[in-house]
């Protein structure tokens, strides 16, 4: 809160001149701060000659930051199947656990997880705590944030990780904040602060335009959620050994606001973008959601997926799942083919790490030039065809 002493105030006016957001007024020789307006910056206070306006905070609530140790890493799996951004978690995580001389450990909930535990072993798990529950053999919410959070209050973790999952992204968010503490969503890089041992957390900010590292200093644990693509994942390893714990949680008393209907998987032949080794992206420059069926038939014949730009999302010419961008889904196969897309930053961020980038624009500065291993200044329409054509003949 920001206060006024009258007693030292003179009505000077030296605050109206530093104050950014016209949050303050004079009136009979008394400075007036609009709360509303104020953003509790402290221009006015630094220009005050006679320290008339204080700023008061709350104090920092501390902890023991030497009671919290290890690394978590969510597990998530569905119908006793991890998701894929689990292996690049376990990746990250043993390098961030031999970095700070720790332990990494795999949460797992769900219901029948026969084999999965010594899966993640395989993939660099120290040990596996996991929770096979019939409360948990479908997602909700509550539940599973129940589950991992009462866990994490028991063993005490330094640093929990999750993928930025659309399950992640539902669930982890409700246990930062039943734990207290602070969650960097859609990181893109990890790494240890070698002097404070605090995780540095990167994700794109404004739009894509900036890099942004976030810390957890006075909070544990140091919670985050990572993009899907972005780390690479370990080799497996079945000969290593590590620890299975399983614990038990009664959800009886739990008040829960949903109900498991069912679940509806996406009604679609084409590749999924995150898995696939090709995928070749379609932006606004296609014009009309016919010419959909050209980029298709090119993909189809490369084995690869379709991806599309934001723009032809919001045009509703295909669903948002093929998204690539910061709004939609990272990937990273080994050709990325960018056909009529401009490549705005935003694109960029979802698709930069390909292995090998391809693109087909008409506009010879499109900046999607800039980030391509191999440009293709021309007329889409008469290049794709032409492509299609090559790769049939050669093919045949």
């Amino acid at each position: 809160m920001i206060e006024v002493i009258s007693q030292k105030c003179v009505g000077c006016g030296a605050c109206l001149k530093a104050c950014a957001y016209s949050a303050i007024r004079v009136e009979a020789k008394l400075a007036e701060i609009d709360i509303d307006k104020c953003v509790l910056c402290g221009a006015c206070v630094q220009a005050c000659p006679f320290d008339a306006i204080i700023i008061r905070k709350k104090s920092a609530q501390t902890i023991d930051k030497s009671d919290y140790k290890g690394i978590w890493v969510y597990a998530e799996q569905r119908e006793g199947i991890l998701a894929c951004v689990v292996h690049e978690l376990l990746g990250k995580g043993r390098e961030l656990a031999e970095q700070l001389a720790c332990e990494l450990t795999a949460v797992v909930l769900g219901h029948g997880l026969n084999g999965i535990a010594e899966e993640l072993i395989a993939y660099g798990a120290d040990q596996v705590i996991q929770i096979d529950d019939p409360a948990l053999k479908h997602f909700k919410d509550e539940l599973y944030a129940e589950a991992l959070s009462n866990l994490a209050e028991k063993y005490k973790p330094s640093i929990i990780l999750a993928g930025a999952t659309v399950i992640g992204r539902s669930f982890i968010p409700r246990v930062a904040i039943q734990l207290n503490t602070g969650l960097t969503a859609d990181c893109t890089g990890l790494e240890i602060d070698a002097e404070t041992g605090n995780l540095l957390q990167t994700r794109p900010a404004f739009g894509g335009n900036i890099m942004a590292t976030i810390i957890t200093a006075n909070h544990r644990p140091q919670m985050a959620t990572v993009r899907h693509k972005v780390m690479d994942p370990p080799p497996r390893d079945d000969s290593r050994n590590g620890i299975i714990i399983r614990e038990e949680l009664s959800f009886e008393l739990l008040d829960e606001c949903s109900r498991f209907i069912s679940f509806e998987k996406e009604k679609t032949k084409l590749v999924n973008i995150t898995d696939a080794n090709v995928i070749v992206s379609a932006g606004r420059g296609i014009k009309d959601a016919k010419n959909f069926a050209m980029i298709e038939e090119l993909a189809e014949a490369l084995e690869g997926a379709v991806g599309a730009s934001r723009a032809a999302v919001d045009s509703e010419w295909i669903p948002y799942s093929h998204q690539v961008g910061q709004t939609g889904k990272t990937v990273k196969p080994g050709i990325y083919i960018a056909i009529g897309i401009s490549g705005a930053i935003q694109h960029l961020a979802g698709m930069s790490s390909s292995d090998y980038i391809i693109a087909i624009n008409k506009d010879p500065d499109a900046p999607i030039f800039k980030v391509a291993d191999l440009g293709i200044v021309g007329d889409l329409f008469e290049v794709v065809p032409a492509l299609i054509k090559k790769i049939k003949e050669v093919r045949a």
